[in-house]
């Protein structure tokens, strides 16, 4: 019995990883991308506009 309480975190770790692999894949491109590009745009205009000052 003490095998399996010594596999359980390394599953749950792994199931944890493949699931954020899946989230971070599944949110590129699509919708998702045009507001986030917009959003990475918009900060870096502003840090320009404030370096320049």
């Amino acid at each position: 019995m003490d095998y399996v309480s010594a596999l359980v975190p390394p599953l749950v770790m792994a199931v944890a990883f493949t699931a954020l692999i899946v989230t971070i894949v599944k949110s590129q491109g699509g919708a998702n991308k045009a507001k986030e590009d917009g959003i990475v745009d918009a900060a870096l205009a502003r840090a320009e506009r404030n370096s320049d000052d």
